[in-house]
């Protein structure tokens, strides 16, 4: 493998303290507690971030499976996505405003239908275009953290069956070797799939992603097929020059069964979380991925809740940092990066508290031993939030809707001066 592997115990981190139990019932038990805003003695080589994600920020993704998806007549999307954020024209606005916070680090996304639009066919604008981009990083002192497939599919992936296909691991793995031969040298991290539990549930369970079926034997077969993508791309990645660290990201969030719905949400938790975090222990790293947490009950998830909620209608709930970074550190021998973490609001001020607390549960987890590498807000820009469309605000900047122009928000500020302080 690449870097970032070192000497681990399952179940337990080695950290400053010694040896510390990461089980997600001693975080229930500690959490929430009164937490020191002061650091947690961060090293320097620890990435503070903001993330993106191509079909999100950068419009006109017209051979991809949610470009149709959205257009098609009945769609649960609620608008389409259009020239989203006008990213593929204005990187280098985006770029520096992550210099301008501060942040050692940018994640974004590749959009495998932009560099291979037909079977075998390489892009070679599209290739030159994600150079710049990895290149307007680089010049800043920004590390480019790469992701293969946020969410999207080319057209002749999707029509071929696209995660049912029984050829999609390998055309996967072909395309991270394209990434991989391209970028390899100048890349910092690279995520091969973001959130595949989020891809298989959504679009196979929920119906709210591309295809839009719900059928539990082709979930649980999709979540297989993308385990075994994920294998495909870090073997490929594996093999590219440049030194930098393979891993996927994982959507995880705290569960709290209502009386009577353990078993269930057990089997739930099962094809969710527990299987990938299984997956991941011959990888670099686990990318975690949180923001709330949700009652289960004998017919899934209950939306909502009782308290104070987010403009997603899911509970406000930072302390799902630390949560799921003991679920994991327990669950897998691999270091830790929170590869998302924010919330969607009007309420800038709300955004201020939420990562406020989220970053002190981030300082506690550290002082507790957890292994994390580094930490990454959701997200940068205000931008196309798939089914949901442009309501909701996830950004730390405005993104005016018709001259895109971008206004950092108060929590930007905030931000930049809370990263400052542990850095």
């Amino acid at each position: 493998m690449k870097k970032w592997r070192n000497q681990m115990v399952r179940g337990r981190r080695v950290g400053r303290h010694g040896a510390t139990p990461c089980t997600p019932q001693a975080i229930r038990r500690g959490y929430p507690r009164e937490m020191s805003r002061s650091n947690a003695r961060f090293s320097s080589d620890f990435y503070w971030g903001t993330a993106t994600a191509a079909y999100q920020i950068e419009g006109g993704g017209t051979n991809t499976d949610w470009w149709r998806f959205e257009h098609r007549e009945g769609s649960s999307a609620v608008e389409p996505s259009g020239d989203a954020c006008d990213s593929w024209h204005r990187y280098e606005e985006d770029v520096e405003l992550v210099r301008s916070l501060g942040l050692n680090a940018y994640r974004f996304s590749l959009e495998w239908a932009r560099i291979e639009p037909r079977p075998g066919e390489i892009d070679r604008g599209a290739i030159e275009h994600y150079r710049g981009l990895i290149e307007a990083c680089r010049a800043r002192g920004i590390a480019p953290v790469v992701t293969l497939h946020h969410f999207t599919l080319p057209l002749w992936v999707a029509d071929a069956g696209g995660f049912e296909c029984p050829d999609i691991a390998t055309w996967m793995g072909a395309y991270a070797a394209t990434v991989g031969r391209e970028f390899g040298s100048s890349i910092a991290m690279a995520c091969t799939i973001n959130e595949p539990n989020v891809v298989a549930a959504m679009g196979y369970l929920a119906s709210f992603f591309p295809p839009g079926v719900s059928d539990w034997d082709r979930y649980v077969a999709v979540n297989e097929n993308l385990r075994a993508c994920h294998r495909a791309m870090r073997d490929a990645l594996s093999d590219a020059p440049g030194d930098f660290p393979i891993g996927l990201t994982l959507s995880m969030a705290e569960y709290e069964p209502v009386e009577g719905a353990e078993a269930e949400l057990a089997t739930y938790l099962d094809e969710m979380e527990d299987r990938y975090l299984d997956a991941t222990a011959e990888d670099d790293f686990l990318g975690v991925q949180c923001y709330t947490k949700h009652r289960f009950g004998p017919e899934g998830l209950i939306w909502g809740g009782d308290g104070e909620l987010t403009a997603m209608g899911y509970p406000f709930w930072p302390q799902s940092v630390a949560y799921t970074l003991a679920r994991a550190a327990a669950r897998t021998p691999v270091p830790l990066v929170v590869t998302e973490n924010g919330i969607g609001t009007d309420d800038d001020d709300q955004r201020i508290r939420y990562l406020d607390q989220a970053l002190a549960h981030l300082d506690a987890a550290r002082r507790d031993g957890i292994d994390v590498r580094g930490y990454f807000q959701w997200s940068l820009l205000d931008n196309f939030e798939w089914t949901l469309g442009y309501g909701p605000k996830f950004g730390l900047v405005s993104v005016d809707r018709t001259s895109f122009t971008r206004t950092p928000k108060p929590s930007a500020a905030w931000f930049a001066r809370a990263v400052a302080a542990r850095r």
